[in-house]
């Protein structure tokens, strides 16, 4: 307990390979740098078929929940297993096309229940093939604060 900061790792598995168990959410808050300092947050799609997610990146929202100094323009980038980068938004309510993203998602993402609270936050909906992912949250302008990136299993 000496208030001491660093760079941590959280992992979930499910150790009961017959099982029908699924991870319907996984999230993380962390306070969010520049340069090599952003949050990142992967995971795996696992399985034999793709799953649709939807990945998040929440920052002026946090404040209504006590969440000190909040980010206040996250903006939200996607990689593949590889490093690529294949999907990025900055603000929900507009959709970026390019990459895997082809058709504005702003619909998608206020059907799924799962829209961000604030505009300025950031929302990718995918289908995406079994395998591993990057989310990168970083701050317009580079800007810091508190974030949250976050997976939901939409499926």
């Amino acid at each position: 307990m000496s208030n001491t900061t660093g760079v941590a790792l959280a992992e979930v598995y499910d150790l009961n390979s017959g099982s029908t168990s699924n991870l319907g959410n996984i999230s993380t808050r962390s306070f969010v740098q520049t340069g090599d300092n952003v949050m990142i947050g992967g995971f795996i799609i696992a399985g034999t078929g793709p799953k649709r997610v939807i990945i998040r990146a929440v920052g002026p929202e946090l404040s209504q929940y006590g969440v000190p100094n909040p980010l206040g323009d996250p903006t939200l980038e996607l990689h593949d297993g590889i490093g690529a980068l294949i999907a990025s938004n900055d603000n929900w309510q507009n959709t970026i096309i390019g990459g895997i993203i082809t058709n504005d998602q702003v619909q998608e993402i206020q059907t799924s229940g799962r829209a961000p609270g604030d505009p300025r936050e950031s929302a990718i909906i995918a289908d995406l093939p079994p395998g591993n992912y990057t989310a990168i949250v970083r701050g317009v302008n580079s800007t810091t604060g508190v974030a949250l990136v976050d997976v939901y299993d939409l499926q």
